[in-house]
């Protein structure tokens, strides 16, 4: 049998899956600012390389592809921005011929990304691994995902969706809400367009961006806990991993009130009950996914209540996530295989065949499930600040007194061995802006980061407070005389 034939002939089970992405021929390529969302993707498939604008690692990485010269550009206001800007560079589209076979550049995965990537990336022969930019674009609206909730039969917290005139129509739309409301935009950025209004005084102060919006969602404020889970949708049914726990607004990692800023999973942190309520609310939304047209890896936020014990749907991010590092190197998956593998194998011109109801049942099993944290570090502070130093990606070890030591480099956090290591991934670095909002680096460890009161753990704050402390910068006074400055580069 020729290994093209080998190749295409159809997978029966995890084992068969396994074996024909450690033979894969086709380049693979997770492109984007860097390379945290699919961290480890290039152990699991042969072939699979990251092309990132933040060079993370210092060029150590083996497999992490970074281009050297600055090409002139307008400054990033986004993701997608970096991403157009990566495949107009020179040494990028040397670096994807060199991989290439004729016309076939391989296929691509990106974190977020428009019209004009699909058509760079059509131009330079590159499949892009998800569905449209238009579909996720709308997908990703956060009034059209309570819409597509409504149809699966998932749960939301009480809202409307309306357009909002001014403080007094607000009261009109959503008397029925009560009068402590949250409201989004239809797009948000890590809680950036999350409003928490009671009266008006605090309408006041986001009235321009909520007024200039079509349509807005409108929710009951209630006594919540954030949750998040990671699903893609298959062929065959949509995969789901365990439930994780979210940490939000934390004053020591993020500036906004609503922001997401890390994850945990380990095994009790939720009871039975709401486990088996997300996993069927979560098959529910995916199934209406695939009824939408979408395929692939998808997240979901849940909002447990804590007074009643209910979960109900917050958002939908139709794409990899910031938490995805959580559930990719998670027990369930290692066993297995992760999430990313079955939305890439969707996007591969190969049969297969997967029992989904086995496979999510192992998933959710308390056995399977180790204990994982990571918190993103943000710079809080409504300053302009240039590093002239940072911290290393690599294994950090704390001592008993707080401070922390840089032990070794490594890529991966399956490195870390107990809780008083953890590993960090740099993202500002020497010679760049902090600014309010900005990623400063990922912290992952062992080990849970939160109480069950879901405070900051003793722990927790001084790991944070130490990798703040490795950073080194000089205040700018002048604000205007900076360039435009971005949001989250990891979510």
């Amino acid at each position: 049998m020729t290994k093209k034939k080998e190749l295409s002939g159809k997978l029966n089970g995890i084992s068969d899956i396994r074996r024909y992405f450690y033979k894969n021929e086709e380049p693979i390529y997770f492109i984007s600012a860097t390379n945290f969302n699919l961290l480890g993707a290039d152990e699991w498939i042969k072939g699979f390389k990251y092309i990132s604008y933040i060079e993370c690692f210092d060029g150590l990485h083996p497999n992490v592809f970074s281009p050297q010269t600055e090409m002139p550009h307008d400054e990033f206001e986004s993701i997608e921005d970096i991403n157009n800007y990566l495949l107009q560079h020179p040494e990028v589209q040397d670096h994807l011929k060199t991989r290439s076979t004729g016309k076939n550049a391989g296929k691509a995965m990106f974190l977020m990304f428009n019209e004009a990537t699909e058509k760079l990336a059509k131009k330079l022969g590159l499949k892009i691994m998800f569905p449209s930019a238009k579909m996720r674009t709308f997908l990703d609206n956060k009034v059209n995902t309570n819409r597509i909730a409504e149809k699966a039969g998932v749960a939301c917290v009480p809202y409307v969706l309306s357009p909002v005139k001014d403080y007094a129509h607000l009261q009109e739309v959503s008397k029925k809400l009560g009068k402590d409301l949250v409201i989004q935009t239809p797009f948000g950025d890590s809680g950036h367009t999350t409003f928490f209004i009671s009266n008006e005084a605090e309408f006041d102060k986001h009235a321009e961006e909520i007024i200039k919006e079509k349509e807005v969602k409108i929710m009951k404020r209630i006594n919540c806990r954030g949750s998040a889970v990671e699903a893609c949708v298959t062929r065959h049914g949509t995969i789901v991993a365990p439930l994780m726990t979210e940490l939000v607004g934390f004053e020591e990692l993020t500036p906004y009130k609503g922001g997401w800023c890390g994850n945990e999973i380990y095994p009790d942190a939720f009871t039975p009950t709401l486990r088996r309520k997300a996993r069927k609310y979560t098959e529910l939304f995916g199934e209406q996914l695939r009824k939408e047209g979408y395929k692939g890896y998808f997240e979901l936020d849940f909002l447990i209540d804590q007074d009643n014990g209910e979960i109900y749907l917050g958002e939908l991010n139709p794409r990899v996530t910031g938490a995805s590092s959580i559930t990719n190197h998670a027990v369930f998956a290692l066993a297995d295989a992760p999430l990313f593998v079955f939305h890439i194998l969707e996007w591969m011109d190969v049969d297969y065949a997967i029992n989904i109801r086995a496979l999510n049942t192992r998933w959710a099993k308390q056995e399977n499930i180790d204990s994982w944290s990571q918190i993103i570090i943000k710079h809080t502070k409504d300053t302009i600040e240039y590093i002239t130093e940072a911290p290393k990606s690599g294994i950090w070890k704390m001592f008993d007194n707080g401070h922390i030591q840089f032990d070794r480099m490594d890529t991966h956090r399956r490195a870390v061995e107990t809780e008083n290591e953890a590993f960090f991934l740099r993202i500002s670095r020497e010679g760049d802006y902090l600014y309010e909002g900005a990623d400063m680096g990922i912290l992952v460890t062992r080990g849970r980061m939160m109480t069950d009161d879901f405070e900051l753990t003793y722990r927790a704050k001084n790991w944070i407070s130490a990798i703040q402390g490795k950073y080194s910068a000089n205040l700018i006074e002048d604000k205007t005389a900076q360039p435009i400055l971005m949001g989250s580069l990891t979510k």
